[in-house]
């Protein structure tokens, strides 16, 4: 081989060696892990379905969010959203079971350990948040009749009543109320002084049948409770209990070769009313009470004792043959008047009825509440057995305020399109104290401005003055209407208002000026005077001389002085 050819060979080798050292090495790629920086809200409510945000750093678009606890293979896939390299969207689906969770984020879920991140105790699901306020719930009730309810047959009925809100109930009051069913001993109403969040307490309840029950296995009651909270706003629940009841059906006779039957006389008052809705303290009125013989022969001589008592033969400590004693009763609250307590309504025939009648007068000092009253009813069945027969009916007294609206000065005519003084006031005319809500004053016949205020407790012979706004529309007699509302002793929303009147008239308006009047602006009355004969004369010269013979009896002005403004003095309301 020749030199040159050698030379070339090297310089060939040498330079393949050079390019070998300076071609680059492909570069390997490095996935870097995500991380969790915080979860977004942390907190949530499993009653709603939820959307969470996961923040952090380096997350894949084929990230996956799980949830779950200390192990990310048995933890749950969350559907996620990609938002970016440091934010995912992953929605928490409805009724997500309660519990602290670790939240994990997935880049590559073929390789779960090396691509992965996870924040402890990044999400706490709860149940729905508490209600701030009381709120009454039944955990139980039953009664003592463990054969069901039989008429003639007293029982109790045990409520447990909880207080499953966020507060204390207080002021408890809970009502009974059942057609078939006479409460005994209070009317039907338990008060207790409150209920702390998370207690329960017994509401127990004595009653007794009205009347027998065929074919029946069930009888209702309605119970209602009624409370307020530490701020004084009232809450009103209402509940129906099914009780069971014993079939008087399956006791009766049943056809045999030889007949025989059940026959009995049985009074029950089956409805009452009185001729005044609202009793209230001093009133008298008048009770009707519907008698039903809801058995199958008649009653005789049928004796009604209001307030409670017996005839001859009806038990014990009853007075002698012929006797009836009537005075026994609890008259402290109602009273009869006009007559006696004891009433002979004659006989009532099987499967009929009557209406009997008894004036009564609420006691001065009775105090707001429910107050169950006695009859007894007294008569004498098919054998002569003299039978008393007693009845519990409730009566319910009100104290309602006894409030006078009207002016506290008195009111002169007033103009149209002009804003008016109402000076109004209310006065507590009534013995006790009354505590009044909100005064409201309309009227049809303009706009009303400082229509509304709060009148707060009116001791007695106390007052409160509003000095309330009206612009009439038109003349006239316009109607102003005063509304005041207030809940009564049983938490029951009422007003009282009356009808005021006012006179009014047409605004006076002063006349136009006329611009060619030099004393337009002076307040004066042009008068034109009147031209004499003369005036006339000298005219008819002066036009045959070519001269002005215009007439010269110009007007009069008189000065009439301008209207002042009506002002009315606003004398500053309050309470007294």
């Amino acid at each position: 081989m020749s030199l040159k050819i050698k030379i070339i060979a090297s310089v060939v080798f040498v330079v393949s060696l050079l390019i070998g050292f300076t071609r680059p090495t492909p570069a390997q790629t490095v996935e870097i892990p995500p991380t969790i920086s915080e979860v977004r809200p942390n907190t949530v409510f499993n009653d709603v379905p939820n959307t969470i945000e996961v923040k952090g750093t380096h997350f894949a678009p084929s990230a996956q969010v799980k949830i779950g606890g200390s192990d990310i293979s048995t933890s749950e896939a969350l559907v996620t959203n990609y938002m970016g390299e440091t934010s995912l969207l992953a929605n928490l689906p409805l009724a997500f079971a309660p519990g602290v969770y670790t939240i994990y984020v997935i880049n590559d879920i073929a390789n779960p350990l090396t691509t992965s991140a996870s924040l402890p105790a990044g999400l706490t699901v709860k149940l729905p948040g508490i209600p701030t306020r009381p709120q009454m719930s039944i955990s139980s009730y039953s009664t003592n009749a463990t054969s069901g309810i039989i008429y003639g047959h007293d029982f109790q009925l045990t409520v447990r009543l909880a207080n499953f809100g966020g507060s204390r109930a207080k002021g408890l009051q809970v009502t009974f109320v059942a057609p078939e069913l006479l409460m005994l001993g209070n009317g039907g109403v338990v008060s207790k002084d409150g209920l702390n969040q998370g207690d329960a307490i017994d509401i127990a309840q004595n009653m007794t049948a009205a009347t027998y029950f065929y074919g029946q296995t069930t009888t209702t009651v309605d119970m209602t409770v009624s409370y307020y909270d530490e701020k004084g706003t009232s809450y009103s629940d209402k509940f129906t209990l099914n009780l069971k009841v014993y079939d008087t059906y399956n006791d009766l006779p049943r056809a045999t070769a030889t007949p025989t039957g059940s026959h009995f006389s049985q009074l029950i008052v089956s409805s009452y009313k009185t001729d005044i809705l609202l009793l209230q303290p001093g009133m008298q009125f008048k009770l009707d009470l519907t008698i039903n013989n809801m058995g199958d022969l008649p009653a005789k001589g049928v004796t009604m004792i209001v307030g409670g008592g017996s005839s001859s033969g009806g038990g014990s400590g009853t007075p002698g043959p012929g006797g009836i004693s009537g005075s026994g009763g609890d008259f402290s609250n109602f009273a009869p008047v006009g007559t006696s307590n004891v009433q002979l309504l004659g006989d009532i025939s099987a499967q009929s009825s009557l209406v009997a009648s008894q004036q009564l007068i609420v006691n001065v000092n009775t105090n707001p509440g429910a107050y169950p009253m006695k009859v007894t009813l007294s008569y004498t069945d098919s054998k002569g057995t003299q039978i008393n027969d007693e009845q519990v009916i409730t009566l319910l007294v009100y104290s309602l305020p006894n409030v006078d609206i009207g002016f506290y000065q008195p009111v002169s005519d007033m103009f149209t399109y002009q804003a008016n003084i109402l000076p109004l006031q209310v006065i507590n005319m009534g013995r006790k104290s009354a505590i009044l809500g909100n005064m409201t004053v309309t009227s049809p016949s303009g706009m009303v401005e400082n229509s509304q205020a709060f009148v707060g407790t009116l001791e007695p012979g106390g007052y409160f003055t509003l000095d309330a706004m009206l612009t009439p529309g038109m003349a006239g007699q316009a109607e102003i209407l005063v509304t005041i509302n207030y809940t009564d002793d049983f938490n029951t929303s009422r007003t009282v208002s009356k009808t005021l009147t006012v006179n009014v008239v047409e605004m006076q308006v002063e006349p136009g000026v006329d611009p060619n009047n030099p004393n337009g602006n002076s307040g004066e009355i042009p008068v034109m005077q009147t031209e004499t004969l003369w005036q006339k004369i000298v005219r008819f010269f002066l036009g045959l001389f070519g001269l002005d013979s215009s007439s010269n009896s110009g007007s009069q002005s008189i000065p009439v002085e301008p209207t002042k403004p009506l002002i009315i003095p606003a004398v500053p309301g309050g309470k007294g």
